[in-house]
């Protein structure tokens, strides 16, 4: 428990100082924020924000990782590995919006390759790894269910769908930052009771990035985290999960992640079969603000919602 503290507190000021030093070079380098078209219009102002954030939170987490865990077993080497590899391909992503000038980097179809190559290769460990197995844990229930060969194709898509839902949560300043701090410090908890001390550390190391960050990213936001930093995050929570033998607690904890990505989907659906909208904009956060919604409220309500969710979450054990 020390060490975690330790970690959570030594990855604040690793984050602190990286943003520091970073953000002037990022604005120097004019690495700044293209506006996407379709955003509300108080979004304009946030155009030429420095963007790729998210090196600033990977960065000092695997600083901190390297200090303070000493034996490097199979489980840190993977997610360590998951929150790596998901944070290139939004860099790449982020790269090549800066590179062609607009809010457009990867096509849908070259991203979702990516996403399921990393996937698989997560995937296929867990499933042949004797400590994760095929099962799954039902919260509320304490009992495993096994998935038997759907375990591989159904945890892909839950791959996909947590990384996807928690870069449609980054849409307002500390919006996803926030949110997943709280997700982050709720496995580290959980991570910690259950023995997984390796994986409780991380988190803290994450929990610690974020609240650094968050000093920069909350509104008005100095830096954005851009897909670099938002993919990560859905890389490291999913594999937390996924580790735990819980994928189905995201679902719970990370309810907001859940409501973003629905609210798009009833909103495309809804618009391609009866050309109406269900809301004003989506992702949801986008029509709260159009119904008159200050920035930093909506981020503080979904924040509370996540609390709440997350001490659900613990009942869930």
């Amino acid at each position: 428990m020390v060490t975690i503290i330790y970690a959570v507190l030594l990855s604040f000021l690793i984050s602190s100082l990286t943003g520091f030093l970073l953000i002037p070079l990022f604005k120097k380098l004019k690495m700044g924020q293209n506006i996407r078209k379709g955003c509300p219009q108080s979004h304009i102002k946030k155009s030429g924000t420095p963007t790729f954030g998210g090196i600033i939170f990977i960065f000092s987490s695997i600083i901190t990782m390297l200090l303070f865990i000493r034996q490097y077993n199979k489980e840190t080497i993977i997610v360590l590995y998951a929150f790596l590899a998901f944070g290139v391909i939004g860099f790449i992503d982020d790269f090549l919006k800066k590179l062609h000038g607009h809010n457009e980097g990867l096509t849908s179809f070259q991203k979702m390759v990516l996403l399921l190559f990393v996937s698989s290769i997560l995937v296929f460990y867990a499933y042949s790894n004797s400590l994760i197995g095929s099962s799954i844990m039902l919260p509320f229930t304490k009992r495993l269910f096994n998935l038997g060969v759907f375990y591989v194709p159904s945890i892909i898509f839950y791959y996909v769908a947590t990384t996807n839902a928690v870069n449609l949560t980054d849409g307002l300043d500390g919006l996803a930052t926030s949110i997943t701090l709280f997700v982050m410090t709720f496995f580290a908890v959980v991570s910690f009771s259950m023995g997984y001390y390796c994986l409780a550390i991380f988190c803290g190391c994450v929990s610690g990035s974020l609240l650094g960050f968050l000093r920069y990213n909350s509104y008005p936001a100095k830096i954005i985290m851009g897909d670099t930093g938002s993919l990560a995050l859905g890389g490291a929570v999913a594999t937390v999960a996924m580790m735990l033998r819980n994928p189905l607690i995201v679902a719970i904890v990370g309810g907001i992640y859940v409501i973003e990505t629905l609210s798009v989907i009833i909103q495309v659906t809804s618009y391609k079969l009866f050309h109406k909208r269900v809301f004003k904009m989506a992702p949801i956060h986008h029509s709260f603000e159009l119904s008159g919604w200050h920035e930093s409220k909506i981020v503080s309500v979904f924040s509370i919602i996540t609390a709440i969710l997350c001490l659900i979450g613990f009942l869930s054990f």
